[in-house]
């Protein structure tokens, strides 16, 4: 399995255990770069170590800031559907690499980590 490979499979499993995702903010908003898919992407971590570590790495005014599982599965992923976003997770290394998924394609391996029923998706 690949460092990014690794990355995503260990995401889902800590997100389902601590029910808690993590993302990097400034005041001014989230980075929202270009992902290897060439589209824009909205990063997010499993673990507020793994989210510090980019927020160094994007500067000095960006933090580390944590979301309710239920509320990203049920507010921020749809919000990102609307507006085009794919899902950067647990992005490393000094360029913050790694996979990106849509969201429908996040929320069935969510679902999947959970138990749950799988996501009908419109995308």
């Amino acid at each position: 399995m690949s460092v990014s490979g690794a990355q995503a499979a260990a995401f889902f499993r800590e997100i389902a255990t601590t029910r808690t995702v993590w993302w990097v903010r400034d005041d001014d908003g989230s980075p929202t770069p270009v992902s290897s898919s060439g589209q824009p992407a909205f990063p997010y971590w499993s673990s507020e170590n793994r989210a510090q570590r980019a927020a160094q790495l994007w500067g000095p005014h960006f933090r580390a800031v944590s979301m309710p599982l239920d509320h990203w599965k049920d507010a921020a992923l749809p919000d990102l559907a609307k507006d085009g976003f794919r899902v950067g997770i647990n992005w490393s290394g000094q360029r913050l690499t790694g996979w990106d998924f849509t969201v429908g394609e996040v929320a069935n391996r969510l679902s999947h980590s959970l138990d749950e029923p799988p996501h009908d998706s419109a995308e």
